[in-house]
């Protein structure tokens, strides 16, 4: 349990930027220990001081989502040495599949931008999804919160992989970029995942390797038919990030993505959608948390009667929820 004292030193040393304290923070949330909420609560006071007519803390938040060998992390890594070379302090959250057998996770990330282990001003934490299906972890927001309070410049968020559940990142992320590569066949999945809606721009990296063009023309024949309702056009850029190349236009792009956001005011509208998420994700949390004994209660009642596989799922979670009512119920009324 850590002290009042502790929780204090801790808000001081993330606002001051120590990576021990952003590091022990980020644990907490991922433990989901007790005094995370606490936590969080006095870093978001803390932040709400230092909102302006812009974006909290002067802070980007940057989704890099593609398939798995698209080169999401040599892209990112020569990213952070442009922005690096331009004063920026950035902060990059990797997150990596957990193994549903072992339950850990192979970190890969640190070890490809160990560029960086040196510099005081660029942070990088891997993290696992922990059994979440939509390709971040369910800490990762309130991960991107503790950095964002201590005064990072841009905050990368690196997922597992396109899929159909990968959309959780739009629920993170200012400027979301898809990774992709000729040849790697996943230009199809991206449309059906519903990411052709969300990216903000378009990668293509490897554009050595032949087939650039056709894969090209694929994104933007599924542009023109795919609806968006802001006027920001997805650029389509080309990378060797291998070679370092295009990587300048990249950097430009996302910059240039965030004063359109910020101009145009849909970053307010993003931002309060991720508050709402965010706030339906705690509740869902709580009530989770509140109802595990009462689901497990009544599970365990129907197996020692055998009666487990007769019973209908809709009507026994109407039963459960019914029950609980009547437990808040009785709270209230101090029964």
């Amino acid at each position: 349990m850590v002290e009042e004292r502790e929780i204090n030193n801790l808000v001081e040393n993330i606002i001051k930027g120590n990576h021990r304290a952003i590091a022990k923070a980020i644990t907490l949330m991922e433990d989901r220990a007790p005094e995370h909420r606490h936590l969080l609560s006095r870093l978001y006071g803390h932040m709400q001081q230092q909102t302006t007519h812009k974006v909290n803390n002067n802070s980007q938040i940057i989704g890099v989502t593609g398939s798995p060998g698209a080169g999401k992390s040599t892209i990112v890594n020569g990213l952070v040495q442009k922005w690096r070379s331009k004063g920026k302090k950035v902060a990059i959250i990797a997150v990596d599949p957990t193994s549903p057998f072992s339950g850990g996770a192979l970190l890969g990330d640190r070890v490809r931008m160990r560029d960086h282990e040196e510099d005081d001003h660029v942070f990088i934490r891997s993290m696992g999804t922990r059994g979440s299906l939509g390709g971040l972890s369910d800490a990762c927001q309130d991960v991107v919160r503790v950095i964002q309070a201590a005064g990072f410049h841009y905050i990368v968020v690196e997922t597992v992989g396109v899929g159909q559940a990968e959309l959780d990142i739009m629920k993170t992320a200012d400027t979301i970029a898809l990774v992709l590569y000729p040849s790697g066949g996943d230009i199809i999945q991206a449309f059906k995942a519903g990411i052709m809606e969300i990216a903000d721009l378009f990668i293509i990296n490897k554009a050595d390797l032949p087939g650039v063009p056709q894969l090209k023309g694929e994104l933007e024949d599924l542009l023109h038919i795919t609806d968006r309702e802001e006027k920001w056009k997805p650029p389509i850029l080309q990378t060797i990030s291998t070679e370092k190349h295009g990587l300048v236009e990249v950097a430009e792009a996302i910059e240039k993505h965030g004063n359109y956001l910020i101009d145009s005011g849909l970053i307010s509208e993003r931002r309060i959608s991720q508050k709402e998420q965010e706030i339906l994700r705690r509740l869902k949390e709580r009530f989770s948390h509140e109802i595990a004994p009462i689901l497990k209660e009544t599970l365990q009642m129907a197996a020692d009667s055998e009666k487990i596989m007769e019973q209908d799922p809709y009507d026994t979670a109407e039963k459960i929820y019914e029950k609980w009512r009547q437990e808040m119920n009785k709270k209230k009324g101090g029964g």
